[in-house]
């Protein structure tokens, strides 16, 4: 039977359309709100309200004029849902510490994991970005720029797509909360952490990548953070 008789309608009609979606391959249209209306005996108010539901989770697309198309959630639409939290968090105290200190244990693994298991096309990739990086000391933007390119491509070692959005995430949301200057001193210091780094990949060091990476951060945070009474100790 499809008519609804308990609960709320909206949290109804969200379960069984999720239980439709779930039936159809990606790229399938779900069928129009009249007849989602007239299947579950319900009025236009609940079904928008389910649809838009199953929008923010990622299972569906919704276009103005058209039928909503089944789709799969990604790490990407994931991580954007929890954006506005993310930054509401950021402004808490030691809220920005407290995103530095997930960002260190993430990176500290990836380091270790890289000098590992690296192999010699991605080593080429994260010595080209380390280069490039070098070229930019003198630029305020360019250098931030390559500094985060530098981190992406060896967060992508692993080849994990969830690690690369995690991380991408969490720092578009600390690159927020300060902006780039100019600092030729800072910068080459922020590039000798980088090739302490790459130093200890090329050796196949695990311990020293991990403890390289974790120096290079710390340095960080105390070059962008000011020092607070909640300041955590990684």
């Amino acid at each position: 039977m499809n008519k609804i008789l308990r609960r709320k309608l909206s949290d109804e009609v969200l379960d069984r359309l999720e239980k439709m979606v779930a039936q159809h391959p990606v790229g399938d249209s779900l069928p129009s709100e009249r007849e989602l209306m007239e299947l579950y005996g319900v009025g236009r108010p609940s079904i928008r309200e389910a649809l838009h539901a199953l929008e923010t989770k990622g299972l569906i697309q919704i276009r103005s004029g058209e039928r909503p198309k089944v789709t799969r959630p990604t790490a990407d639409s994931m991580l954007a849902q929890l954006s506005g939290a993310a930054r509401l968090l950021l402004e808490q105290p030691a809220g920005v510490l407290h995103f530095e200190q997930l960002r260190l244990f993430l990176e500290d693994s990836i380091a270790r994991h890289a000098a590992t298991h690296a192999d010699k096309q991605q080593i080429a990739d994260l010595q080209s970005a380390l280069e490039a990086n070098e070229r930019e000391i003198p630029n305020a933007r360019g250098f931030a720029d390559t500094d985060v390119a530098f981190h992406r491509i060896l967060m992508a070692i692993p080849r994990n797509p969830i690690f690369i959005s995690v991380h991408q995430a969490l720092v578009d949301w600390l690159i927020s909360q300060h902006t780039p200057k100019a600092d030729p001193i800072g910068n080459r210091r922020s590039y000798e952490g980088h090739l302490a780094i790459m130093n200890a990949i090329l050796r196949r060091d695990p311990e020293a990548a991990g403890l390289a990476m974790r120096d290079h951060l710390m340095a960080s945070r105390r070059r962008y953070a000011a020092p607070t009474p909640n300041q955590i100790k990684a």
